[in-house]
């Protein structure tokens, strides 16, 4: 078989050339160097490996349970049996959420009527003893992320803008241009107010992965 590149693979497998790549940084694939070029090349045993893992993936097979099924350490039937014990318990899961929400859908009264904490009482008591919800609040915490990213790269980026404008007005006409003390300050002000944007959405983001998160898991 001629060697295929990863843009051939990701056709014919199905996986994205992103997933291939994830794949053998985690040691389930490891195709051979093209000594000319340095490409990887894949064959049919990279080609077969892939569809496996894909399998595997779309059961929800953890890679850590495929790797140890790929280095013969348990067979197939091995990290099935395990898997099918995290899929029951997920079902477990899943039938308590049903179930609760089955009770709720009787209600009539609107949220801000409603009696919470007798519901999350009884969550608590299914958590004690096992059991685990969706946190959509995880996921809302990552929305947070967005706005200060999109509002911190606007911001460097009119800046950088404004500090190329200076430069470049300066250098087409030299001999207005103001002193080079005068020049180095009116360049260093934007760069400062970058530096103090970058700084405010480390801060920001730090607050959001520590701070907000941590409160979240309290409720």
């Amino acid at each position: 078989m001629i060697p295929l590149k990863i843009n051939e693979v990701e056709a014919l497998v199905g996986i994205t050339k992103k997933n291939i790549r994830f794949y053998e940084e985690k040691g389930l694939l490891s195709p051979s160097r093209n000594s000319e070029n340095g490409y990887r090349d894949y064959g049919e045993a990279e080609v077969a490996v892939l569809r496996r893992i894909k399998l595997m993936r779309k059961l929800g097979v953890p890679i850590d349970e495929i790797r140890r099924m790929q280095e013969g350490t348990q067979t197939v039937g091995d990290g099935m049996r395990r898997h099918l014990i995290t899929l029951e318990r997920e079902r477990q899961n899943l039938e308590e959420s049903v179930r609760l929400c089955e009770l709720l859908k009787e209600r009539t009264e609107p949220l801000n009527e409603l009696d919470a904490g007798s519901v999350l009482a009884e969550l608590e008591k299914l958590e004690q003893a096992g059991a685990t919800f969706p946190n959509k609040q995880k996921q809302d915490v990552r929305i947070r992320y967005v706005a200060p990213i999109v509002v911190s790269v606007v911001m460097v980026a009119l800046l950088t803008a404004l500090i190329g404008l200076f430069l470049w007005g300066f250098a087409e006409d030299p001999a207005s241009a103001p002193p080079a003390a005068l020049v180095a300050v009116l360049v260093a002000i934007p760069a400062l107010l970058i530096c103090g944007v970058l700084f405010a959405l480390f801060q920001r983001i730090r607050e959001i992965g520590k701070g907000e998160i941590d409160d979240a898991k309290k409720y």
